[in-house]
């Protein structure tokens, strides 16, 4: 198997606030070779980078939006989330944890942070990703899953040096729980300084790292410090991560759905008539009720 090498090594802009709960980096797709199409099927990437949030008595986040055409993945590292959809999906994403929505033919979505944690406040870091849906399921029900950290399938690496949590896909034989509509592979690396480990996914797959903690180093050539992104080319299957400071990685490996994408807001279809039609549904309340 080839090498796949790093295209680039992308620190994070400015952060912005959405609604007044989440201090996001945006990586995709706004920075430079990280577009929607160039990212396929990942096609917004939101980075919360450790931020404390005072203690408040009225929980701070988004208020009811809707969601079309993909589905949304927040993963909590720190901080407790607490949210609803319009299918009847919701509850609290704790510490670790993952929450999964299908938003498919329409939903409408709230998220704030999580009502006795907002009372103390404290440091908040999370990751909310999209994932595109073909055409066909852009048409489905909604669905949900809860992936809490406990019942989180686990790989452990060699010699006591950390693990890798497999929310989806398979790493060295361990299955993730998640079920994906498109072979797609989402893991954290949690491990050691020393440890070091390689990642084998299909050359034509997407793939980036996110180091959320610590610092590695990729390919024994380049160095990934906190905070930043590995997005990689598709020039190999296999790389190498070597662990220089202990270290929280996101690992995203997804194979393209090489399809239009039609894109505004909240709503991701395949054409510009779709769009008319999502963004109809939902001023006509098709989208169901949500308080």
């Amino acid at each position: 198997m080839k090498t796949r090498n790093i295209k680039q090594v992308v620190a994070p802009q400015p952060a912005h606030f959405v609604g007044d709960g989440f201090r996001v980096h945006n990586f995709i797709p706004s920075m430079p070779n990280m577009s929607m199409q160039q990212m396929d099927p990942f096609i917004m990437f939101d980075y919360n980078s450790k931020f404390v949030f005072p203690p408040s008595q009225i929980p701070k986040g988004v208020g009811v939006h809707p969601h079309k055409g993909f589905e949304t993945v927040t993963i909590a590292y720190k901080g407790r989330v607490e949210h609803g959809d319009s299918s009847g999906g919701g509850g609290i994403i704790g510490q670790g944890d993952v929450q999964w929505m299908t938003a498919a033919s329409g939903v409408l979505h709230k998220e704030f942070h999580e009502t006795e944690w907002s009372k103390t406040g404290g440091e908040f870091q999370m990751v909310q990703l999209w994932v595109n849906l073909k055409g066909e399921d852009k048409k489905g029900p909604a669905k949900y899953q809860a992936i809490e950290n406990d019942k989180m399938a686990k790989h452990q690496l060699p010699n006591d040096m950390g693990l890798v949590e497999v929310i989806a896909g398979e790493f060295e034989g361990t299955k993730g729980t998640a079920s994906t509509f498109t072979p797609m592979h989402m893991f954290n690396l949690k491990a050691k300084t020393g440890a070091k480990t390689s990642f084998t996914f299909p050359s034509h797959f997407t793939t980036m790292l996110l180091v959320l903690e610590g610092e590695i180093k990729v390919n024994d050539t380049t160095i990934v410090k906190t905070d930043h992104v590995a997005h990689m080319a598709k020039d190999g299957e296999v790389f190498t991560v070597e662990v220089l400071e202990d270290a929280v990685v996101l690992v995203l490996s997804g194979e393209p759905l090489n399809e239009p994408i039609a894109h505004y807001g909240p709503f991701v279809m395949n054409t510009r008539d779709e769009l008319i039609e999502a963004v109809n549904d939902f001023n006509e309340g098709k989208f169901g009720d949500l308080e």
